[in-house]
């Protein structure tokens, strides 16, 4: 059977994998630190103690993929390693983020993303629906 969830999620451990394979042969000597550089486009997520559309605007801006293939590209017009790091983790961070079902923000709340609904939100609208959860 056909089911959307599952292409996407797919579709993005593929992106994914191929970010850390790449991030591998990267000649930056931070690999022991990828975990840490991993997370750190969360933090973006601290424009929501402003209000929700900054919080959207920053979280969006780390977590759009294109961000992270301008870095890359970047990184490789001026010969920057740690800019094709940054960029590869940038752009892996989303994939992960996507296979987990987080997508880009909406400004009216931190939980309205591309993909739907996540956290109690999520419930609710189910539940609203009638989906069986």
């Amino acid at each position: 059977m056909f089911n959307m969830k599952r292409i996407i999620f797919l579709e993005e451990a593929a992106q994914w994998g191929i970010c850390l394979l790449a991030i591998q042969m990267t000649k930056t000597g931070l690999h022991a630190w990828l975990l840490i550089y991993f997370f750190m486009p969360d933090l973006f997520a601290a424009g929501y103690l402003l209000n929700n559309k900054t919080g959207a605007f920053l979280y969006n801006l780390a977590h759009f993929k294109f961000t992270g293939l301008l870095v890359v590209l970047a990184g490789i017009g001026w010969h920057a390693d740690f800019c094709v790091f940054t960029g590869l983790v940038l752009y892996a961070h989303s994939s992960f983020d996507r296979m987990l079902g987080y997508g880009l923000k909406f400004p009216d709340s931190p939980h309205h993303t591309h993909l739907g609904y996540t956290g109690k939100t999520q419930r609710r609208q189910k539940s609203i629906s009638g989906e069986v959860f």
